[in-house]
């Protein structure tokens, strides 16, 4: 039974196949002799890939990947599972059916003959036709490894395990031909498979070859002839599949060559079985896993409006596609398509349609995937089947196994004969079932959602259906247009059921909250569909009268019609809806919804004056302003009403409230909008009012009084109201609408006339602020400086407004009136004044920016800088515009030199101000004056201020400099004015200062009295002594000045401090007499200083010998008197430093014999050792010494191994001394290798001073740990009954011998 389906050519993207075409296809012979393990990278033509969504990325592995077939029993017993079916957007797009009359032949078949796995041919009612073959054949043959039926189902091909065909007649059961020879005997036949001519097929058999089998009939004898297609010895094929043509595709020319693809374990070949064998097309897999199986599928496809075959096949986890076309000229071209990427190892593929493919991964999981969209459709777990698997068959267990390890690891996941695909249906075989696999139609996924009460998903799979946008289609005909009307006609009806569905499922008793969400679920879906069916009427009649039964569904229905009529999707409502709309948020108090859903509807069919009084009370001014202009052509009744609001407060001189200041707002916007012909708040006004509107703006704001004007009233309120409740937005909405008056006479006067208005209502009257004057003289000085201007104003009102704003008696808002003024000259009214009135009145007035202002347009540079010195606000601004003036190009010679004579000669009053910009300011501009400078200085600290930020350092690369190189005079000035200023930082100054003369220096400070200055450049001059007398008069003077008995201790102790210091970092140049007077004299300054005479007793320790420090102590006059109990501590501390230093000494001398001692034993026992040469022949000359035994000639070897003849060495130049002294010998070929570096030699220098370093590096160790931090208070003075290590006369150091070096 065939079953064909019609293609659709209007559902494939032609763009998918625009590829280029490959070259001659190679010939047969040249692909049998190509190397199997050559794998070419392919690169596809084209490289416009879509992305693929994994639906299935939570599925779990199956516990049924293990081979099964006929003879494995134990598949029998595994656990059953249930389907289960992911469903995506795409809803269920196959229909999962069992053949259950087949079924159960099978599994009575396995119960009662132990048959296996039986092979059962059937017609549709699947009635059991013929059983074919007996247990005897099965015995003899071997199970059923391969089926094949012809194209109209009169012959079918059986191959079996132990390599044996039969072919049957379908219509009597009759056994045609038994085919023994077609293969080599001892393989199983995975494939046999018939062509489209019924006279020839294919088979492959577990060998990897492939033979073609040409059936003939002579004389009534039924033969068939064997042809190798491809010899396993070449590789091995595991698939293969003939292309077979559709009856209404007979006449296509590809038909005539009987195509057939061909899969090895490296690559894809196609080749043409007539009119001769030929190969048309190779293509190598790349890198793939070794266990993937290779698949291969034909499918007719619709492609540019013509119908041609297309092959997938994979091999892992990407699909390729090869296009076979013939062009006009009779050339046939196979054109790689673009590939499709999965995230699984597929062992299965197949064709449902020409646009949908079928694969069954490694995890027993079928997916649907859609090739033009590369978007995968759904995915079923196929678990429960059982698949069967052929695993025994690759492996030829019925034959003994004879088959590779390739084609064995690849039949592990083998299920060729399981799944096949005819007809749009996909036949899947079980261990105990037969199932199948069709494509459900439009109306079935559709129907099937709904079942399950999935309406959401259920309406945007119709919908898709409906754009065209689905996949897998089924069941659509005709044109775009009826198929739309269908499918619409099915969205209604769904709607219908959901809104029942909803009504149904509502709960009817708990909180209201859990009702309204649960319409809220719904309502908005139903409303989405009904506009996207452009079926309001639908929606606003029969569906929102279905759901108004229900109070709460009704209200939520109502509220969810306000974003659809916000965002323009809804704009007409009925009358009934858009009253109860109204009337509900109303009662619901949800104002801001009314005035968002009223400015986006038609409201002509509402009673205006009751929206207009709901506005109005519930302030909705945008709305009530919507209904006044588009209900009723009003546009004036809107600002009488806000005028209204904010004049009264204005006029009494009242603050705002929030929301008058709000309607003060709309009421300006919605002014600019009339003006501007646009509507409020949004959208234009019609073209035929916009100029009446504006006519009737201007009117009314230009009126001299209102309509229910009082006798108080003044002249023109309307624009006295918006002057003074926001002067500078009111003139620049009138700024806006002049700029469109161009050639409109009357626009023009009513232009004049507004701006007569304005001088009359500001000029006239003193209640407005300078601020608010002079933005109406900005706004007209603009006005006037218009190429095209026809505004008239007179002069004299500008003077008169200068007078006002530079009046100098009024104090108050003097920044606000020199703002103003300032922007009224930028705006281009300085044209209006005389330059010269304007710039005294603005010096009187001390408009210091306007002074600036008129300068530099007079470019007059230099008395801008006065303008800034004298601008209290602005003096620090000086030196920047000083310095950009000198610095930025754009301004001449003339002027640049102006500005320097100003600067020069404001010197003092910049220093002044800030030292140091002032000093940035010279060394960028005036470096060469710096002397000058500093002397017009006047006397003070002006000039040392000046000096010292001229001295001061930047960084400029790795190292800091000095701003500015001074002079040496300049110097000393610098240091005398620091005496006298700042005599404390003088001598920080000179520590870090590298730039004065020592000799001028010391003078200076000598001067001024200021001693450590003086000490410290003595010091740095090389004048120890002197420093030391310095220093030392200082501290008589201070032990001499009568105050506090602690301040006078503490400036005693610093000043000594200090001696001690210079005296520690002198003593290196003294000799050692120098050195004890030195310190001595230091130290007895005051006999009570006990702890500080200790610490010149310290340093001194580091210098002068221990017994000349005793004897200074005795011959003193403050320790000769009395008993030796003060200096017992320090005595003691000398005689433990002597004792230490004793040790040490006795110490390291053993060291350094022990270290000599072993280093001559090791030299010795080195010397002295045997050497074993590595060759027996020179190094040079390359003769075995043993030749020359006999010869008086010298044999040389070094401890490396090398051996030389001596006057090959000596030849070589390496020695000039005595042979006997071996020292002087060096290796030629090492240090040759070396670069001439010392051999043995050297070797052993090296390692003697490795070990030196050793013992050294001990005997440290050893110090640091056994005297620790003993030596800083040595002298310390000791408790009596106290004990030191060092008091001990068996004291000694521990110490480890240094470690071996193996040479």
């Amino acid at each position: 039974y065939v079953l064909r389906n019609p293609i659709a050519l209007f559902q494939i993207d032609d763009k998918e196949f625009d590829i280029p075409q490959v070259d001659t296809p190679p010939t047969l012979e040249s692909i049998l002799n190509e190397p199997e393990e050559e794998e070419e990278p392919f690169i596809l033509e084209d490289t416009s890939l879509m992305n693929t969504e994994s639906i299935d990325a939570h599925s779990c592995e199956t516990s049924s990947l293990a081979s099964s077939d006929s003879g494995d029993r134990t598949h029998l017993k595994r656990k059953r599972k249930t389907l289960e079916l992911h469903t995506a957007i795409h809803g269920s797009v196959l229909r999962h059916s069992i053949l259950k009359g087949i079924s159960a032949q099978i599994v009575s078949a396995a119960d009662k003959v132990d048959a296996g796995l039986p092979t059962a041919v059937v017609n549709l009612n699947q009635a059991l036709r013929l059983c074919l073959g007996s247990t005897a054949t099965g015995a003899e043959y071997g199970a059923v490894s391969a089926l094949s039926i012809n194209h109209d189902c009169t012959r079918l091909l059986c191959g079996f395990a132990k390599g044996q065909i039969t072919m049957w007649d379908l219509a009597n059961g009759k056994l045609l031909r038994t085919i023994t020879d077609a293969n080599p005997p001892g393989s199983a036949i995975l494939h046999v498979k018939f062509t489209d001519d019924p006279t020839l097929a294919v088979c492959n058999d577990s060998g990897g070859s492939v033979f073609e089998l040409a059936f003939r009939r002579v004389m009534g004898m039924r033969t068939c002839d064997s042809r190798c297609l491809f010899s396993g010895s070449k590789g091995e094929v595991c698939n293969v599949e003939p292309l077979h043509t559709p009856p209404d595709l007979k006449d296509h020319p590809i038909t005539q060559y009987s195509l057939l693809a061909m899969a090895s374990l490296t690559k894809i070949l196609v080749i043409g079985l007539k009119p001769s064998l030929k190969v048309w097309m190779t293509f190598p897999y790349g890198k793939a896993d070794p266990s993937s199986i290779p698949q291969l599928a034909w499918q007719f496809v619709p492609v540019q409006k013509a119908v041609n075959p297309v092959l997938a096949f994979c091999r892992g986890v990407t699909v390729h596609f090869l296009l076979v076309k013939k062009d006009d000229s009779g050339t046939i071209h196979v054109i790689k398509q673009r590939q499709l990427q999965l995230d699984c190892d597929i062992i299965s593929l197949s064709w449902i349609d020409s646009r949908t493919l079928v694969a069954v991964d490694s995890g027993e999981k079928l997916r649907v995937v859609d090739r033009p969209s590369q978007e995968e459709l759904e995915t079923i777990d196929m678990a429960e089947v059982q698949l069967v698997y052929n695993s025994s068959h690759f492996k030829s267990l019925a034959t003994g196994g004879n088959v590779s390890q390739a084609l064995a690891l690849v039949g592990e996941k083998a299920c060729y004969q399981s799944v096949c695909s005819y007809a749009g249906q996909i036949v899947i075989l079980g261990t105990k079932s037969a199932h199948v696999m069709t494509l459900r139609s439009w109306r079935e996924r559709v129907d099937f959602l709904l079942k399950q009460e999935r309406f959401v998903e259920a309406l945007s799979l119709a919908w898709s259906f409906h754009e065209g946008t689905a996949k897998a289609v089924l069941g659509l005909f005709g044109d775009p247009a009826k198929r739309k009307g269908v499918v619409a006609d099915k969205m209604v009806e769904i709607l219908f059921q959901y809104v029942e569905h909803s009504l149904k499922k509502c709960p009817e008793h708990g909180k209201i909250q859990v009702m309204e969400q649960h319409f809220l679920d719904v309502v908005p879906v139903v409303v989405d569909y009904c506009l996207l069916l452009q079926r309001t009427d639908l929606l606003f009649s029969q569906l929102y009268g279905r759901l108004g039964e229900n109070c709460v569904a009704r209200g939520v229905f109502l509220e969810s019609l306000e974003p659809y009529i916000v965002s323009e999707r809804l704009g007409c409502l009925n009358a009934a809806v858009m009253k109860d709309l109204l009337a509900h948020l109303q009662d619901n108090n949800m104002m801001d919804s009314i005035g968002n859903c009223l400015v986006h509807m038609d409201i002509t069919s509402l009673d205006i004056q009751q929206v207009v009084q709901m506005c109005w009370t519930n302030q909705l001014y945008d709305a009530m302003i919507y209904v006044f202009n588009r209900g009723i052509n009003d546009y004036i009744n809107p600002m009488e009403k806000l005028f209204q609001v904010i004049t009264p407060p204005l006029r009494q001189g009242r603050a705002l409230t929030d929301e008058q200041v709000v309607m003060g707002n709309k009421l300006l916007v919605y002014i600019s909008c009339c003006l501007a012909g646009r509507a409020y708040p949004l959208g234009d006004i019609p073209e035929d009012l916009v100029s009446q509107v504006k006519n009737q703006v201007f009117e009314f704001l230009i009126g001299v009084h209102s309509a229910d004007a009082g006798p108080d009233e003044d002249m023109y309120p309307y624009i006295r109201t918006l002057l003074h409740f926001d002067t500078r937005e009111f003139l620049n909405v009138l700024a806006l609408t002049f700029e469109d008056f161009k050639n409109d006479k009357q626009a023009l006067e009513y232009q004049q006339r507004i701006v007569d208005i304005l001088l009359k209502v500001m000029v006239e009257n003193s209640d407005f602020t300078p601020s608010q004057v002079g933005c109406l003289f900005t706004f007209l000085a603009r006005q006037l400086a218009k190429p095209d201007n026809t505004l008239f104003v007179n002069r004299k009102l500008f003077d008169q407004v200068l007078e006002f704003l530079c009046c100098p008696d009024d104090d108050s808002r003097h920044t606000e009136r020199q703002q103003v003024l300032l922007e009224l000259l930028q705006a281009g009214g300085v044209v209006q004044f005389d330059e010269g009135r304007l710039l005294r009145l603005a010096e009187k007035a001390e408009f210091y920016q306007i002074c600036e202002f008129l300068y530099e347009q007079k470019h007059q540079y230099d008395k801008i800088i006065d303008c800034y010195l004298r601008d209290p606000l602005r003096k620090g601004e000086v030196f920047n515009y000083i310095h950009n003036l000198l610095s930025i190009p754009g301004y001449s010679s003339e002027e640049k030199q102006c500005v320097w004579n100003k600067a020069l000669q404001h010197i003092q009053e910049l220093v002044t101000l800030d030292p140091a910009k002032s000093a940035d300011l010279v060394v960028v501009h005036f470096p060469e004056e710096v002397g000058p400078i500093i002397t017009q200085l006047q006397v003070g600290s002006c000039p040392l201020s000046v000096c010292r930020h001229l001295g001061r350092e930047r960084w400029e690369g790795p190292h800091p400099q000095a701003l500015l190189k001074l002079s040496p005079d300049l110097n000393e000035l610098h240091i005398s004015l620091m005496c006298r200023f700042a005599p404390r930082q003088l001598t920080d100054f000179l520590k870090s200062s590298q730039e004065y003369r020592l000799e001028e220096a010391i003078q200076i400070t000598k001067q001024n009295q200021l001693h450590e200055a003086t000490a410290y450049l003595l010091e740095k001059k090389g004048d120890a002594h002197g420093a030391f007398q310095v220093l030392l008069k200082v501290q008589n003077i201070r032990s001499g000045e009568e105050c506090e008995g602690g301040a006078v201790l503490r400036r005693v102790e610093e000043g000594l401090r200090d001696i001690i210091a210079l005296c520690h970092r002198s003593s290196q140049s003294l000799n050692p007499q120098q050195r004890e007077v030195r310190l001595w004299a230091g130290g007895r300054v005051w006999a009570a200083l006990k702890e500080l005479t200790m610490n010149v007793l310290n340093r001194m320790s580091s210098f002068i010998p221990l017994p000349a420090i005793i004897q200074r102590i005795l011959q003193d006059p403050v320790y000769g008197k009395g008993k030796l109990a003060e200096i017992q501590g320090l005595i003691l501390g000398m005689l433990e430093t002597f004792n230490y230093e004793q040790t040490l000494l006795e110490t390291t001398t053993s060291l350094l014999n022990h270290d000599l001692h072993w280093s001559l034993s090791h030299l010795r026992a080195v010397v002295s050792k045997g050497l074993h040469p590595r060759q027996d022949q020179c190094n040079i000359c390359l003769q075995q010494y043993k030749r020359r035994h006999d010869s008086p000639e010298q044999i040389i070897v070094f401890s490396c191994g090398h051996l030389y003849h001596c006057h090959c060495l000596q030849r070589k130049g390496r020695s000039q001394m005595d042979p006997r002294l071996f020292q002087a010998w060096s290796c030629y070929k090492c240090t040759s290798s070396q670069g001439g570096r010392g051999g043995d030699r050297g070797a052993l220098e090296t390692g003697r001073g490795r070990n030196t370093s050793l013992a050294q590096l001990a005997i440290l160790s050893e110090i640091s740990h056994c005297h620790g931090n003993e030596k800083s208070g040595l002298l310390n003075p000791a408790q009596p009954g106290t004990g030191s290590i060092f008091h001990s006369e068996n004291f000694q150091l521990k110490l480890s011998p240094p470690p071996l070096v193996e040479e």
